[in-house]
């Protein structure tokens, strides 16, 4: 599985993490990712992506087609 969404490109941060003592160990925050089907009437299939919980609002209020058609002129494949 990918380690970044397809739709908003969203990666993994890195940071420390801070004890109570100030001591600091390298940490790192994950995007909340999920793999999705969407069904895309234009392509006449079913596409897997892996997006972010904001990538999924992002295909809720835009729709599939022009997130699609963004990624494709992107170059993203799936």
């Amino acid at each position: 599985m990918t380690t970044y969404c397809q739709v908003t490109g969203k990666k993994p941060s890195f940071g420390n993490a801070v004890s109570h003592s100030h001591r600091k160990t390298r940490r790192r925050w994950d995007p909340n990712l999920q793999t999705k089907r969407y069904f895309v009437p234009s392509l006449g299939r079913t596409i897997k992506l892996t997006v972010s919980t904001t990538g999924i609002k992002t295909i809720d209020k835009r729709g599939i087609e022009s997130v699609v058609a963004e990624m494709i002129a992107r170059g993203e494949k799936f």
